[in-house]
């Protein structure tokens, strides 16, 4: 078995704010539900266990509570946490301002962002993670961050070079031989 990772549901009242590891807004309960019966049509397929390992913020742990209602065994992993932006977590992007996110951008792997956790950090965090085997929900920057790992090792990234996040509810495979 892979790693097989799922970005959670599309929480309510994001659009325009910056949302990570400080930040958890809601999922609407369907959108919880609806990943949950993909994740669970998935392990079905590929006949895997039916565990999940999830962020422990609820637009991810809320799927893992659906599955758990199911007969899953779910496990919480702060290691899945979002990006943590520090003071910018709930502000609207428009606020946060166009010199602070070139001060991040300029410096993409060592700058913090609002004062809160480096691109380097969350590398760091993605390749301590142990999971190599498991089916996850987490968040969109912890999916870019170990992709880049996987697809780019040993190269220090740039924001010009680093890819869009997964839409919400989608699924990558996360492993070597990608």
């Amino acid at each position: 078995m892979a790693l097989t990772a799922w970005r959670h549901p599309r929480p309510e009242g994001v659009a325009g704010l910056c949302v990570g590891a400080g930040s958890n807004p809601p999922v609407h309960w369907r959108r919880a539900k609806r990943l949950a019966r993909r994740i669970q049509a998935h392990a079905r397929r590929h006949r895997l266990a039916h565990e999940v390992v999830t962020s422990p913020l609820s637009r991810c742990a809320d799927v893992g509570a659906w599955l758990a209602r199911w007969g899953w065994r779910h496990r919480v992993d702060a290691g899945l946490l979002e990006l943590d932006f520090g003071a910018w977590e709930g502000r609207r992007w428009d606020d946060i301002g166009a010199a602070a996110v070139s001060a991040w951008t300029d410096d993409f792997l060592q700058h913090r962002p609002g004062g809160g956790e480096s691109l380097a950090a969350l590398l760091a965090r993605c390749a301590a993670w142990q999971g190599a085997e498991a089916l996850v929900v987490s968040h969109g920057g912890w999916m870019l961050a170990r992709r880049w790992q996987l697809e780019s090792p040993g190269v220090a990234p740039d924001a010009a070079r680093w890819p869009a996040p997964p839409r919400y509810g989608q699924c990558w495979r996360l492993s070597p031989g990608l």
